[in-house]
């Protein structure tokens, strides 16, 4: 009976990840040790399903404009895939299009030559699952290969028969001005769609704002612990892996404080070294949640052995979406990750800094408290006599605002109190004492 079931033994199923070559290349204005970006490298290719199987390094003062690297390295390059049996090479910079293609001719036809970029839009277009975010990162892709699609039908101008002067353009070239116009209509479709996506969202952004919460964005690098933090706080459900780019598309949930009042938290995408300039581009509107908050938790990976990396590629993303002015606080997450010599070197080195665990809840109150007091930072301290025809405006304090002391004199009721910045205004015209000083 045995021998019957040997004659049909199993298949395994499961696709062969790709075998991929890392290529990184030491400039003298690199900020980044090597080694560690092609670390990282290596995790953005296996976030993306390839197995890294080999790296090649060069230091070099300026990149070689053919081939990026060196001709002997490009040689080397491709002696090392046919070893290795190599299906992709990553490159840790972008490529122009002439350099990816020349690199092209050097390895054998099968091999793909892509950069860092194309390698995280890869990612992106895995992980993006809402609307928005997947037009956000067809953008960026069209974007990138718009500049890339010459050489793409070269082989069908190769093809044609005879020679001579105009034999180097034809069906190819035809068809890569097609393709273009393609691409640039498609790039137009998305952007329009993404208009309207953002008109949406900046009504959501509008009714947050009159509803006098104050808004806190979470901002850190790519795998900080972001998503699993506002899972903590507001048990929102958000999808949390220890991957890089694992979500992709914002989050908001209001949180509600020890005091009563409701905060909004918003998880945004998380930022990375080198990140593409396309993709800052396209999700912009993503990234206006950041831009317009009230504050901003700078969540760092206190695990990561290159953290203060980390903080100076997140503060370089800030300045670049005009959000570096915004009141912020780092907060350094997994701490239970750490020991206790090096909790303790990481608090003397960041005094004001928070440090919790995002993954046992240490620490969590004290974020929760300096919560409050960012929140009360935004207020108000008015003195108000409202008339009593207005008791939608007494209703209004008693709902949205912070009452210290209320009394009722013959023209009216006379309180004192915080009143979130969205509905001082309102306030202002009935104001008979304003008190600056913090009555805590």
């Amino acid at each position: 009976m045995s021998k019957n079931l040997n004659r049909f033994p199993l298949q395994d199923t499961a696709e062969e990840p790709e075998h991929a070559l890392l290529v990184g290349v030491e400039f003298p204005q690199s900020e980044w040790p090597l080694q560690e970006t092609l670390a990282e490298l290596g995790r953005l290719a296996d976030t993306a399903g390839a197995l890294p199987v080999g790296q090649i390094t060069q230091k070099l003062a300026t990149p070689n404009p053919a081939t990026f690297i060196g001709s002997g390295k490009a040689h080397e390059l491709a002696e090392l895939c046919r070893s290795l049996d190599v299906d992709v090479v990553i490159f840790d910079d972008e490529l122009t299009p002439s350099q990816q293609s020349n690199l092209e001719k050097c390895v054998d036809r099968n091999v793909k030559i892509i950069d860092r970029t194309a390698l995280i839009l890869d990612i992106f277009a895995l992980h993006a699952h809402t609307r928005e975010g997947r037009l956000q990162v067809r953008l960026a892709q069209n974007q990138y290969l718009l500049p890339r699609l010459r050489g793409m039908w070269a082989h069908l101008a190769s093809n044609r028969m005879g020679g001579g002067v105009g034999s180097r353009f034809g069906e190819g070239e035809s068809q890569l001005e097609v393709d273009r116009r393609l691409v640039r209509k498609r790039i137009t479709s998305i952007k329009r769609e993404l208009a309207e996506l953002d008109r949406n969202r900046s009504l959501q952004r509008q009714s947050r704002s009159a509803s006098g919460m104050v808004r806190i964005a979470l901002a850190g690098y790519t795998n900080a612990g972001k998503s699993s933090l506002l899972n903590r706080l507001t048990d929102a459900g958000v999808l949390s892996y220890d991957k890089l780019f694992a979500t992709l598309d914002s989050t908001t949930r209001k949180l509600t404080l020890p005091e009563g009042r409701e905060v909004t938290l918003t998880d945004t995408v998380g930022f990375i070294q080198k990140l593409p300039t396309t993709l800052v581009e396209s999700f912009k509107s993503t990234l206006e949640e950041i831009r317009e908050a009230d504050a901003i938790l700078h969540i760092v990976d206190a695990s990561a052995t290159e953290y203060e990396h980390q903080i100076a590629a997140v503060e370089e993303v800030l300045d670049q979406i005009d959000a570096a002015h915004i009141n912020r606080v780092t907060v350094f997450n997994k701490i239970d990750a750490l020991t206790e010599d090096e909790e303790a070197a990481l608090k003397a080195r960041y005094p004001h800094a928070l440090f919790i665990s995002a993954r046992t809840g240490q620490g969590v109150d004290t974020l929760i408290d300096q919560l409050v007091r960012l929140s009360a930072a935004q207020d108000t301290h008015l003195t108000v006599r409202i008339p009593y025809d207005r008791g939608d405006l007494v209703s209004l304090a008693h709902q949205r605002c912070f009452i210290s002391r209320e009394a009722y004199e013959p023209d009216g009721t006379v309180i004192q109190m915080r009143v979130p910045s969205a509905f001082a205004p309102t306030f202002k015209p009935f104001v008979v004492e304003e008190d600056d000083t913090d009555e805590s």
